[in-house]
């Protein structure tokens, strides 16, 4: 049985990941902040709701311990909990500002993979899938042919050039892991206010793949459905 765990999963991308995975036979741990709606959404899925607030490291080792004591291992972790911030100008974008993205986005993301690292290690085929964006690719945001060179989020897309980065790094730091990003897509859910041109059956398409990768699969990659993006 593989054991899985997504953050941010009770609703957008995050649900329909766990959704699909459960339909694949995974044993799903749905994380998500808010007890009452988290466990609604693990009743629906048949998963099984665990508190988690990425952002809060006593609760993200509350965690982690619970799913050592069931569990022993993980198996998959997809790092799925994420915040749009907004689109601040220059003059608006405080450090503060900024800290509170990055504390759900790039913090989160290094809580959540630096507690489940050790049930991680304890599984004979680890994988962790990142959350990215195509805002985060400094080859796209300067394409003048692309979409997301006429936007401007500072806070947003910066944090996503760090999940991207960290990734890499990740990847190159533990090569017996299979650690990869993924882009989406622009997928109508609550970040954007349902506003994505893709359904969410269409942007889980990639976190999907990249969670049921095997031993052998990638490592270290970049990918949205259609395949591999530039950096």
């Amino acid at each position: 049985m593989t054991i899985t765990l997504i953050t941010g999963a009770n609703k957008g991308l995050g649900y329909e990941t766990a959704r699909q995975l459960v339909a694949l036979g995974h044993t799903v741990y749905a994380g998500a902040r808010d007890p009452e709606r988290g466990q609604a959404a693990a009743d629906q899925l048949g998963a099984t709701f665990i508190q988690l607030d990425v952002t809060d490291q006593a609760s993200v080792e509350a965690a982690a311990k619970t799913i050592q004591e069931i569990e022993g291992h993980l198996d998959v972790l997809v790092n799925n909990a994420g915040v749009q911030g907004g689109m601040p100008s220059p003059a608006e974008l405080t450090a503060d500002r900024l800290q509170a993205v990055y504390d759900v986005n790039v913090f989160g993301l290094v809580r959540v993979t630096q507690a489940f690292l050790p049930l991680l290690e304890a599984s004979t085929s680890p994988v962790i899938v990142n959350i990215g964006s195509s805002l985060g690719s400094s080859t796209i945001v300067t394409d003048p042919a692309r979409m997301e060179s006429s936007l401007t989020l500072l806070d947003y897309a910066s944090s996503k050039a760090a999940v991207i980065m960290l990734t890499v790094q990740y990847a190159k730091a533990l090569p017996h892991l299979r650690i990869n990003v993924v882009e989406p897509g622009y997928t109508a859910t609550d970040l954007n206010d349902n506003r994505g041109h893709q359904t969410v059956e269409e942007g889980t398409e990639i976190i999907v793949k990249m969670a049921t990768v095997g031993p052998e699969g990638p490592t270290g990659t970049y990918q949205d459905r259609n395949g591999t993006l530039p950096w």
